[in-house]
């Protein structure tokens, strides 16, 4: 059951219906794409006069933009009739790779305020301005380090080294964004670089990407403070990663009909057209800044791939230089246009590197 002292967004019903957009990014090439999705207006009260939200209405995204789509996934969605929807979509984008009882008794356990919202705490002016911090070499020697600290909120993503590079990245940590498997690869990667754990201040909250049953399980075994039970990470022990005093309050995770939506409208793909489209999801940088930017007023992105990224390195942590890497996975060129058209529309402040204007 879900538990009683969460208060529930608004869920659409079990088939929610989502009017597709007058100006749609294009045909539907897959069916199971699935271009609808439930209804959360927890983001949909801001009263900032330069909001995101008020400000798309005039730019090229109003088609696709959608106000009420939900962002984090919580307690209130533990629902068998949300469970048939969505387990039609794989990976990142459904719950066809969860198990029922493992989604229930996760998702249940995330039955406090704070999980059901991204943003949590007082605010500075009635503008909440969030950075979005990405690990691309264009940061390394870019002195950045106090503007992104001086946001309301800061994002950074999978190996987000911070120690040893304050002055270009700042030290601050509100959401730290990451599926299971991308942390673990995170760790295996970049430890020589000195990313040994996800940040941990008192203000960081952890949120999940859940690409399957993974995410479910750690979260499971992080909130009920006992080792993982059960497949691939069984044994792993969550304070080694997050920290002592882990309580539920410290967790969110993102909703697969956020994921979707994200790969539908914003990052369509060509390869979800071919017989490898399964391999396909947006990359959880670019998960990050979108949810960014249907949570806060103000965004700006930092360290975010842009067209002159061949003279930077891969990482701004890389002790050597590396060339950017690109996987069948991603489409980080995709992502990179996305940037610039979202920076023209006036809806995203994007750092260019020391040269930019």
């Amino acid at each position: 059951r879900i538990p009683g002292s969460a208060r529930a967004p608004a869920l659409a019903a079990p088939e929610p219906v989502t009017r597709p957009p007058s100006r749609a990014p294009a045909v539907t090439l897959w069916p199971s794409l699935g271009d609808t999705y439930g209804q959360d207006r927890t983001y949909c009260n801001s009263t900032c006069p330069s909001s995101i939200r008020r400000r798309v209405a005039a730019t090229e995204f109003r088609d696709i933009f959608l106000e009420s789509i939900p962002v984090l996934q919580w307690a209130p969605h533990a629902r068998e009739d949300e469970y048939r929807r969505l387990r039609r979509f794989t990976g990142a984008h459904g719950w066809k790779d969860v198990p029922w009882d493992v989604l229930r008794a996760s998702l249940s356990l995330l039955n406090t305020s704070a999980n059901g919202a991204m943003l949590e705490g007082g605010r500075r002016g009635p503008c909440v301005r969030c950075a979005a911090v990405g690990n691309g070499g264009i940061l390394n020697g870019s002195g950045m380090g106090r503007a992104i600290d001086g946001h309301d909120y800061v994002f950074r993503v999978n190996g987000a080294v911070t120690e040893g590079f304050e002055r270009d990245v700042g030290s601050r940590t509100s959401l730290y964004v990451f599926s299971t498997n991308t942390l673990m690869n995170s760790l295996r990667s970049y430890a020589a670089d000195g990313f040994r754990h996800p940040p941990r201040t008192p203000e960081t909250r952890y949120v999940f990407l859940p690409d399957h049953d993974r995410d479910y399980l750690l979260l499971q075994a992080a909130v009920s403070g006992q080792r993982v039970e059960q497949g691939r990470d069984k044994g792993t022990w969550p304070p080694g990663l997050f920290g002592a005093e882990l309580r539920a309050a410290k967790f969110k995770m993102l909703h697969p009909d956020f994921v979707r939506y994200v790969r539908n409208r914003f990052l369509r793909a060509d390869i979800l057209a071919t017989p490898r489209r399964a391999l396909y999801r947006p990359s959880t940088g670019a998960v990050m800044l979108l949810a960014a930017l249907h949570t806060c007023d103000q965004v700006s992105a930092f360290g975010f791939l842009t067209p002159d990224y061949e003279a930077y390195s891969d990482h701004y942590f890389d002790r050597t230089r590396k060339r950017v890497q690109f996987f069948a996975n991603h489409d980080l060129r995709m992502e990179m246009r996305l940037w610039q058209r979202l920076r023209r529309s006036g809806l995203l402040q994007l750092y260019v590197g020391r040269k930019g204007t």
